[in-house]
């Protein structure tokens, strides 16, 4: 479906009162600006990425570059979004050192600063996932963007969705459902050209 502003407004969907730098694994998705198929194209059930999404797929690698209290599971770049599993783990104090002179990336502030390609202020005590997500958009939107000469251009749609997952199979459904994401790309719900039969 079409990127809708009156559907798709801004307003939170952040579980109410969840502490999101609590240590844990969370299931995330970030989707393209209207949802733009500019990431790649599935060909035989595998996904070729385009140097954009190469891009996006490569910084992926690069988050506990930045944040050393996380670690990475499952990640899958699609042709207008990708699926990742990030763990906050509680070891925070061992990279607040590292962390300290580098920008932040909250959720709200720095996903207007993705777009305008502004300086994002000092992190906070603690890495949330907000910030993690928002850097991610952040670096990924800046090098796309040099790299395409398009300065300010918009890459993602503003916020993300995530799942907190709980228990360990919950975090094995997830990680089968992002592996085995390109196989299911025709019946995608991003999927703007999807087959219209049900799951």
């Amino acid at each position: 479906m079409k990127y809708n502003p009156k559907i798709h407004h801004r307003q939170s969907i952040r579980l109410r009162g969840y502490d999101y730098s609590e240590p844990g694994a969370y299931f995330i998705t970030i989707c393209t600006q209207n949802r733009e198929c500019n990431l790649g194209e599935i060909i035989n059930g595998e996904m070729k990425l385009t140097v954009r999404g190469f891009i996006i797929d490569e910084f992926w690698l690069k988050i506990p570059e930045h944040f050393p209290n996380v670690e990475l599971d499952e990640f899958v770049v699609m042709p207008n979004h990708v699926h990742g599993i990030i763990v906050i783990n509680d070891n925070f104090n061992e990279g607040r050192k590292h962390q300290q002179n580098h920008e932040e990336a909250r959720e709200t502030e720095a996903d207007r600063d993705t777009e305008a390609g502004g300086e994002t202020p000092p992190l906070r005590k603690k890495t949330t996932l907000g910030q993690i997500i928002a850097y991610y958009k952040y670096q990924t939107t800046k090098i796309i963007n040099q790299i395409d000469d398009t300065p300010g251009m918009r890459i993602w749609q503003r916020n993300y969705y995530d799942r907190i997952i709980r228990n360990q199979k919950i975090l094995d459904i997830a990680r089968q459902y992002i592996f085995q994401n390109p196989l299911r790309w025709n019946k995608d719900p991003n999927n703007p050209y999807k087959l219209s039969q049900s799951y």
